[in-house]
């Protein structure tokens, strides 16, 4: 019998202060705040470490959640990971509401990269105050490109597990 995954239930990250993040993604992305859970003991493993634990809405039932860890060294990145590639990517509706959030965004004082074309959806990139990137997207792929893009998967797969080159089974994605 294989797991019978619902939806993801949350994802976590780390936070500098829990307050400035809630309030960030408050003010910047119109996240609901759902819930904090404080603890001065990690639950799984007992470790008396103190955190708080905050819990917002993403939509749809998504819930995007922070640690903060007041007791741990200062929180930092993956210096072997390119900043480009750890990113949480949320979507909007259209293209419309790509380009207000982009604008209201950059009211806010943030810096945004984009829109960027990926071929099957357009993105926007910022960061949040603790370093993590975020970026906005939205679907632009006809049904056929996609299913186009679902029956090279596997070869794709297959050819770059091989030689470590990018295939060019969908290159006309960027044609």
């Amino acid at each position: 019998m294989s797991v019978q995954l619902k939806r993801i239930h949350h994802v976590a990250y780390r936070c500098r202060d829990a307050k400035e993040t809630v309030e960030f993604y408050q003010r910047v992305l119109g996240m609901g705040f759902v819930l904090a859970i404080a603890e001065d003991k990690v639950p799984s493993t007992k470790e008396p470490d103190p955190y708080m634990h905050v819990f917002l809405d993403a939509g749809m039932g998504n819930v995007l959640a922070f640690f903060e860890l007041p007791n741990s060294e200062e929180m930092g990145r993956d210096e072997n990971t390119p900043i480009w590639v750890q990113h949480l990517a949320l979507e909007v509706e259209d293209l419309d509401a790509l380009h207000r959030a982009k604008e209201h965004i950059e009211g806010e004082g943030i810096e945004v990269l984009g829109p960027v074309n990926h071929g099957i959806f357009k993105s926007i990139y910022f960061f949040d105050p603790n370093g993590h990137r975020i970026e906005l997207a939205t679907n632009t792929g006809t049904p056929e490109q996609m299913r186009m893009l679902n029956e090279v998967a596997p070869a794709m797969l297959q050819e770059w597990s091989e030689t470590r080159r990018a295939p060019k089974h969908a290159a006309w994605l960027h044609a």
